[in-house]
């Protein structure tokens, strides 16, 4: 009989136990790798790549990594850094001068933090009826980001996710390069390290051999996933557990770019207020049971990734699903935690709190957003504009989010929660009141310059959005209190909401997950 390591043999089956739920009969599945010291010593999987022709999921299967792809794009911009040919101090207004006047100097380095206060894309088009499974191009996207004339907040002040700044870092590349950028980090990245099953799709209709179809769960069963919106910088990566397990050692070795380059990947930055900013270059920094993590997730119709590292262990943990239903990221810090099980100085998992005081909805103090606090399966999950994210315990008895990319940690304060925000921001919240209505005079017309749109409320309070490209609706309005409304918006990938904040003068003030401030007024 063939020896066997026996560490591995158990880890091995602890990552059964976790592909356990996607082995059911009729169901899209997961892939999941880990890399321990330069090896994939672990590859495994369940599910299905195809359910109409019964594929299953295998060592060869293709998946959209989706926003994994942003930290490939910061390499591709510091690659041009080490050319010569850019600086990620450079105004992205000098490389694409059709972007309006923002009132401020936006670098590629603000583009590649996320602090550059840029309005997201996604959440722009939405706004305007347009939804993730409708037919979009790259030039509408820059067309809509073309039509802003304000900012999130003061570029470097602050951290907000936004795919728009990513989508102009890889139109910058292939402006300063020459080439399209896939065909950038084919030559300079991919190639070179032999990741050949990767590559950009810029339109989801390409066909990609080995590609597995996206799902959503949908009645009890599924659905193949609506996905129209053109790919690029900020997302348009496909790619396998083999290719990100040799990018992760490329992330050891420094085998593109050399050290430089990964130390650059990994910088942090502290905002203008002095708190460091936990997102890197195309990265988010962590921590998992004490041990220092760096890595990103994707998420996109049908597909969900996380590609997340330890480095000072020289392990990476890789998770890629076409199951929407799936949690990659979760099951990436399972899969980590038994790969570090018995490593000294491992801080305990912290005990959850008494969640009574948490749970609810609950109003920020200046009236102009409002959240939700849930429990699902004992798991706490918060749900801020309709976006659900998952809730840790911390030693002091706190609530964050475990994921970097929502800045998100909750405290007992009183008869209310303290919420910390990114750049150290920390505002008291109150519970809603269970009462609130609809004021009257709503119904009306309103329009958005900066989206080009209208929304109509009609007498039953239902909005129609009309925008550049669609009209959608009608979506439900529900009264928060006396001066927040929230819009629910349905789509492909969840129902998201709006809050609404009534203005003097009857204009709508509308703020999102990720594109917020912005004006309807009035027209009748």
């Amino acid at each position: 009989m063939t020896p066997r390591d026996i560490d591995l043999l158990m880890l091995e089956r602890r990552v059964d136990a976790l592909l356990a739920p996607f082995t059911a009969a009729g169901s899209p599945g997961c892939a999941i790798g880990l890399v321990r010291d330069g090896a994939l010593v672990l590859h495994r999987s369940a599910g299905l790549a195809s359910l109409e022709h019964g594929v299953p999921i295998g060592r060869d299967t293709i998946f959209r990594i989706a926003s994994v792809t942003k930290q490939f794009t910061c390499a591709a911009v510091l690659l041009l850094a080490q050319d010569g040919l850019l600086s990620v101090d450079d105004d992205i207004a000098a490389i694409i001068p059709e972007l309006p006047d923002l009132g401020a100097r936006i670098t590629l380095d603000h583009l590649m933090r996320n602090t550059s206060g840029i309005r997201d894309m996604l959440e722009l088009m939405r706004l305007g009826g347009l939804d993730l499974g409708n037919a979009c191009t790259s030039a509408d996207l820059l067309a809509m980001i073309g039509r802003q004339r304000g900012l999130n907040f003061t570029p470097g002040s602050r951290f907000l996710y936004s795919n728009s700044g990513f989508f102009l870092l890889g139109l910058a590349v292939e402006r300063v390069a020459g080439m399209p950028i896939g065909e950038f980090l084919r030559s300079r990245i991919l190639a070179p390290l032999g990741m050949t099953r990767t590559r950009l799709t810029p339109l989801t209709t390409d066909i990609v051999p080995g590609l597995a179809t996206g799902y959503l769960p949908k009645d009890g069963g599924f659905i193949r996933a609506a996905h129209g919106f053109a790919l690029g910088g900020e997302g348009g990566l496909v790619s396998c557990i083999e290719d990100l397990a040799i990018w992760a050692r490329a992330m050891e070795t420094g085998r593109i770019g050399g050290p430089a380059l990964v130390d650059a990947l990994h910088h942090r930055l502290p905002f203008t207020s002095g708190a460091l900013n936990l997102y890197a270059r195309g990265l988010e920094a962590g921590a998992h049971r004490g041990v220092p993590t760096i890595g990103h997730g994707g998420l996109w119709p049908g597909y969900k990734t996380a590609f997340l590292r330890a480095p000072a262990e020289r392990l990476a943990a890789i998770v890629i699903a076409n199951h929407g239903g799936a949690d990659p990221g979760l099951i990436a810090a399972q899969v980590l935690d038994a790969a570090v099980e018995g490593t000294p100085g491992l801080v305990p998992p912290p005990a959850l709190p008494a969640l009574d005081p948490f749970t609810g909805r609950w109003i920020t103090e200046d009236g102009a957003t409002s959240f939700d606090v849930t429990i699902a399966s004992g798991q706490p999950m918060a749900h801020g504009h309709g976006v659900p994210f998952a809730l840790a315990p911390q030693a002091d008895g706190s609530l964050t989010a475990r994921r970097g990319v929502f800045c998100f940690t909750l405290r007992v304060a009183g008869d209310g929660l303290e919420l910390e925000e990114d750049a150290g921001l920390r505002r008291r919240c109150h519970r809603a009141p269970a009462d609130a209505v609809l004021p009257p005079g709503l119904p009306g017309r309103y329009a958005c310059a900066e989206l080009g749109a209208d929304w109509t409320i009609d007498a039953a309070h239902r909005v129609t959005a009309r925008g550049p490209h669609a009209t959608a609706g009608p979506w439900r309005i529900e009264a928060v209190a006396p001066a927040l409304l929230r819009v629910h918006v349905p789509g492909v990938l969840f129902e998201s909401w709006y809050d609404v904040r009534l203005l003097r003068g009857g204009a709508l003030e509308v703020s999102g997950a990720r594109a917020r401030g912005l004006v309807f007024e009035r027209t009748d």
